[in-house]
């Protein structure tokens, strides 16, 4: 029998962040981690609260959102993971939270303006946010079209997933994405903290200007770039 208890262990470790980041109240986030060459991901049961979580309650869902293993219910947004997982082959690890100045955003249907350097140290444009989900599509297959409704804003803005790894769902909630668990939580906390500035300077001044494209380009190459010098070798 095929073992998925490295992919249980990544999903349950990654989801134990989400609160002590406070990124989440009650039951409200979860985290999958996926294996790609399987097809597989695993992902936080729905409703549980997150003192009764373990490794083994992780339930394992393939693509298509058929459980592979597991006896509970798997979370709500399940088929929002797999539809992400099964069209962006370079993702191993979803977070879905409702952080308080993320959601904000989202439910302000607006995308978060690139101020400054923080912001420039992650990405080089604005945090997108799609628009609210149409009506038919809600009355639909609604976790399934939310997948869509984010790769449908990336197509249309000409965005690539490797690159900006989050966006807002406008009325919903933010959603990250990353090479590996740890790695969506990461650019979780990242994006509720420039959420958070980003609300603070425009309460501060209304008419803050966004970053000059100088700034923008020296805080993400130093970083990211080919001749980066961030951090240690």
């Amino acid at each position: 029998m095929m073992s998925y208890q490295d992919i249980k262990e990544q999903a349950y470790e990654a989801n134990m962040q989400l609160p002590k980041l406070n990124l989440v109240l009650f039951t409200f986030g979860n985290v999958s981690a996926a294996d790609q060459a399987r097809g597989v991901f695993a992902i936080k049961p729905s409703g549980v609260p997150y003192e009764l979580l373990t490794a083994d309650k992780m339930v394992v869902v393939d693509f298509d959102s058929n459980i592979v293993e597991g006896s509970l219910r798997p979370s709500s947004d399940t088929k929002t993971h797999a539809v992400l997982y099964k069209n962006w082959k370079e993702i191993e690890g979803i977070v879905h939270t409702h952080s308080t100045y993320a959601t904000s955003w989202a439910q302000a249907q607006m995308p978060i303006p690139i101020y400054g350097t923080t912001h420039a140290d992650h990405l080089t444009t604005d945090i997108p946010c799609a628009p609210p989900m149409a009506d038919e599509m809600i009355k639909g297959n609604y976790e399934y079209e939310t997948g869509f409704q984010i790769i449908n804003h990336f197509t249309e803005l000409g965005l690539s997933y490797k690159e900006v790894e989050m966006i807002l769902v406008g009325n919903h909630a933010p959603f990250t994405w990353g090479k590996t668990a740890e790695k969506a939580v990461y650019n979780s906390a990242v994006l509720e903290y420039t959420a958070q500035m980003a609300l603070l300077t425009q309460q501060i001044n209304p008419n803050a200007p966004r970053l000059k494209d100088s700034l923008i380009k020296k805080h993400f190459e130093r970083k990211h770039g080919a001749d980066a010098y961030y951090g240690q070798e």
